[in-house]
């Protein structure tokens, strides 16, 4: 494969069967995401060498590119699309796309697009009908320990925690005013392990709803006993269940 077809219709009131009138800027706009999507992230397709040709198929205004040679990702990409909740598994750049065309046929439901290869190999349809999503809500209690720094901490209405972490980044971590009081010590800008409950995507690693339990001892050095304890409570929550693998596609199913 080396050539695509871009394709936008939308058919106005006053207009005939077959027939569709585009603004100029939905024009541009169109173009723009169709150079979006055929670069992506990692811009490995020269849009220089790829050949441009302007056609009317049905009412419908199609950029009919060809030239794009092997451009890995692009088919990957291309045939990922072929089943639902795949969003994910494609280039952000290329999914933004495809997101911004849902969200515009929503608001107008007269508009399609369309990409399709010529031969059916790759071939895929954006209407009023479509529901393109990704899979990166997989939400599951977790009950672990987060090591950083605490920048700021109590409130008088909220009693939040701000804990720079270890590895970067700032998390919120709600407490109770009551946990704060009864703590004697003074973490602010020191190191600090927090026990906390959470939600945690298996895709990502987000966490939410994060709520400190309790203010674990903080110790640089190996502790081989708080290890073994760890290592216990995570084999009983997960007793039972088999592969992790097979678990979370299990859950996907389920919410499918």
């Amino acid at each position: 494969m080396d050539q695509l077809r871009f394709a936008i219709s939308e058919r106005q009131s006053g207009l005939d069967e077959g027939q569709s009138a585009l603004p100029f800027a939905l024009l541009l706009e169109f173009q723009r995401d169709v150079a979006d999507f055929l670069k992506g992230s990692s811009r490995e397709l020269d849009l220089a060498q790829v050949a441009l040709q302007l056609d009317q198929d049905g009412g419908a205004l199609v950029l009919h590119c060809a030239g794009l040679g092997p451009a890995a990702s692009l088919w990957s990409d291309l045939a990922f699309l072929a089943s639902p909740d795949t969003l994910h598994l494609i280039d952000a750049r290329r999914a933004a796309v495809l997101e911004r065309w849902q969200a515009a046929v929503k608001q107008q439901p007269q508009r399609r697009y369309a990409i399709d290869d010529g031969s059916g190999a790759a071939r895929l349809r954006v209407d009023a009908r479509t529901h393109l999503s990704k899979t990166d809500d997989v939400w599951v209690y977790v009950d672990k320990y987060l090591h950083g720094r605490i920048i700021d901490i109590g409130g008088k209405n909220k009693a939040n925690i701000h804990l720079e972490l270890e590895g970067g980044g700032l998390l919120t971590v709600h407490a109770s005013h009551e946990a704060l009081a009864r703590d004697e010590q003074n973490r602010l800008y020191r190191p600090a392990l927090l026990h906390v409950s959470a939600e945690e995507n298996l895709i990502t690693g987000e966490l939410r709803q994060v709520r400190l339990l309790a203010f674990a001892s903080h110790q640089p050095a190996f502790d081989e006993a708080e290890f073994e304890r760890m290592v216990a409570r995570g084999t009983a929550a997960w007793q039972g269940i088999g592969k992790a693998a097979d678990w979370v596609d299990q859950l996907r199913g389920a919410q499918a």
